[in-house]
């Protein structure tokens, strides 16, 4: 059964934190089952299997960011019309949402699979590691049907302030990937495609899950006319969707400015980067939480006009965001080594050098964290009130500060110069959207007590 619930009475730092902790846990095994992935075949298929795993990360990342992006700008307005308890809209809303998801899904698809050689020559990708990165990413793409579903599905339910079915979700997703990837790569030895067939078949399955809950709901039984031109939200859920995608388009381009640069170094370089990055899911899956709890709060009070819990809310989710990201500091600068170390496998010097690199990357984001979970709590607030502008133009900062400083750093310290870009891009995008988000929430008080 859904979980579906009201956020707009009762304590705002209760119902927040109850809200993110099951996205928590979730977005633990989701990671879980990343990292294995990568853990299989970094010990199973290599150091040249890792890195050609990573060195196609951003631009996966790219693909899969614009249909999130999307999927999530969707649920925006579901979220306001749940608050609002107009059931007609929501179910219109949702209608119309799978209609554009899935046209701009086929899209996407079409273009990246006739794209990826060129991409990929174009990012510099080592000629050792660029037909293992092209096997694995033509793989993943062929998944993007199954991303779209679940986070499409998974969107609705947090917009009702559903949080523990995506956890159910990705739980029985998790135990699949883990499951699949030892059965594929190490039993089967399908390489590093077995390792993305495990990760599409658990997403088909996630995704699944999330539809039969959302049956469930009798205010998402969606009918014909649901689906039907007349009356259709289009243009506010293009307004809520694009700015998403094109934020999270915009901080790719950056990310493979900086893999064009990585890749450059060799492929060591490129599988010590490789290791944190798949980290770096931990070091952010509770910054994801408070995002979507903060998006979801806001927009039910927002649609219900209390504009006092929003201020209220922030202050909350702010305070529990900077807590939370300095335990994780701890832990990564306590237990990052060996954490680091289950992802290699081979020869020992280049162990020791891939993990010299891994470890150092690792430190750097680490002491830079809270910035990160600032910068989630107050974009998502943005977005919960129903500015998609701002976190856009942030994206842009975000790639500002990557591209003019990815060729300038190495020049001045080498490659530990590389350590310092995403964390000199988060604090950039922070800036931007605190000044923002605290002047919109001022305006909406100063609005009702004129009204």
């Amino acid at each position: 059964m859904s979980s579906s619930k009201q956020m707009t009475s009762g304590s705002p730092a209760k119902l927040i934190l109850f809200f993110a902790v099951p996205l928590m846990i979730g977005n633990i095994f989701q990671q879980l089952y990343t990292m294995v992935d990568t853990m299989i075949v970094g010990q199973v298929l290599g150091v040249s299997a890792l890195a050609a795993l990573g060195s196609a990360d951003w631009l996966i990342w790219l693909v899969q960011g614009i249909i999130t992006g999307m999927t999530q700008g969707f649920s925006i307005l579901v979220s306001q019309d749940y608050g609002a308890e107009r059931w007609e809209r929501l179910r219109k809303s949702a209608g119309r949402s799978i209609l554009l998801t899935v046209t701009m899904t086929v899209a996407v698809f079409v273009f990246f699979q006739l794209t990826l050689r060129p991409i990929l020559v174009l990012l510099n990708t080592p000629s050792d590691i660029i037909e293992l990165a092209m096997q694995y990413a033509r793989v993943i793409f062929l998944g993007l049907f199954s991303v779209s579903a679940y986070n499409l599905g998974a969107s609705f339910l947090r917009a009702m302030g559903d949080s523990k079915s995506p956890l159910h979700a990705m739980l029985i997703a998790s135990v699949s990937n883990i499951g699949l990837d030892v059965l594929f790569v190490a039993y089967f030895h399908w390489g590093i495609s077995g390792a993305a067939f495990a990760t599409i078949l658990s997403q088909s399955v996630s995704a699944l899950y999330c539809f039969v809950v959302l049956k469930k709901i009798e205010i998402m039984h969606l009918k014909k006319e649901d689906f039907s031109m007349v009356d259709a939200p289009d243009g506010r859920l293009l307004r809520l969707g694009f700015p998403m995608a094109a934020q999270n388009v915009i901080i790719a381009v950056g990310g493979l400015c900086v893999q064009y640069v990585i890749n450059g170094f060799g492929s060591l370089y490129v599988a010590g980067f490789t290791a944190t990055n798949k980290m770096y899911g931990l070091l952010e899956l509770a910054a994801i939480a408070f995002g979507f709890a903060m998006t979801t709060y806001v927009g039910q009070n927002l649609g219900a006009g209390k504009i006092q819990r929003i201020k209220d809310g922030l202050k909350s989710g702010t305070l529990m965001a900077l807590l939370t990201s300095f335990v994780i500091t701890f832990v990564m600068f306590a237990f990052g080594r060996p954490l680091l170390s289950l992802f290699v496998s081979g020869d020992p010097l280049e162990t020791a050098q891939v993990l010299k690199i891994s470890y150092d990357y690792l430190r750097v984001m680490a002491s830079f964290l809270w910035v990160l979970y600032l910068l989630y709590v107050y974009r998502s607030t943005l977005q919960g009130l129903g500015n998609t502008v701002i976190p856009l133009i942030s994206g842009f900062v975000e790639l500002a500060c990557r591209v003019s400083l990815v060729f300038v750093l190495p020049k001045l310290f080498g490659m530990t110069g590389i350590y310092f870009l995403e964390s000199f891009a988060w604090t950039g995008a922070t800036i931007l959207l605190m000044f923002s988000c605290f002047r919109e929430v001022k305006k909406l008080k100063e609005d009702e007590v004129s009204q």
